[in-house]
């Protein structure tokens, strides 16, 4: 999916094609979902990130296709801003701040993979380390003490950062999903470990097979 602003779109697509999919354009301006099986919404800076990162694409005409079809159990995947917009849109709880260093971080980032019962992470086993691209200037994720209690306790910590917190998110969660499992929130980018030639390795292409050995199920 595209909004204006969106950096990582294309590298969406390729990494849902490199996991065995069909990458169909999707536009924020578009009233219908074109009957994909699935949805990403990719990193960048939608609607140049005013008012709130997210905030304003939460509003898109797209988004309430999104949200009706998530609610019926469609896979969506948010990485980064994407995430953002999901928390903007209350498909996830919580939100993502400003990092606590008060500095944009990019760097490859360990994380430790704590849930494997969503469409996006049934490649990987459980607790197995990967690294991937972290890339963020307000990717801190925040959320009151039951929420992140509920989190922990209903299994819905998708990942966890690992060698340090890169930007102050509590319980160093670096993605979550929504009860159904079906949405998740993810602030590093898999979509740029998916090949050797490029970025850490292909740590990441497993949030795109994961997808296609659900879809084919």
């Amino acid at each position: 999916m595209t909004f204006p602003g969106s950096l990582d779109d294309v590298d969406a697509q390729r990494a849902a094609r490199l996991g065995g999919h069909e990458a169909v354009p999707l536009w924020h301006g578009d009233h219908d979902l074109r009957g994909v099986d699935a949805v990403v919404l990719p990193g960048g800076f939608s609607y140049g990130d005013y008012l709130r990162c997210g905030a304003i694409s939460r509003f898109s005409p797209v988004m309430a296709e999104v949200i009706d079809a998530a609610g019926r159990g469609l896979p969506v995947l948010g990485i980064c801003n994407g995430f953002q917009v999901l928390c903007e849109s209350h498909l996830l709880p919580g939100a993502l701040i400003r990092n606590d260093h008060r500095r944009f971080v990019c760097r490859d980032q360990r994380l430790r993979i704590e849930n494997t019962g969503t469409p996006w992470t049934r490649s990987y086993t459980q607790g197995e380390e990967i690294t991937v691209v972290l890339k963020n200037g307000e990717g801190s994720y925040v959320a009151d003490e039951a929420t992140l209690d509920r989190l922990e306790g209903e299994g819905r910590v998708v990942a966890r950062y690992l060698d340090g917190n890169p930007n102050g998110s509590l319980r160093d969660i670096a993605g979550i999903s929504n009860a159904a499992g079906n949405v998740v929130g993810l602030m590093p980018h898999p979509e740029h470990a998916v090949e050797d030639l490029c970025g850490p390795g292909t740590d990441g292409l497993g949030f795109f097979t994961s997808l296609a050995a659900t879809v084919l199920a």
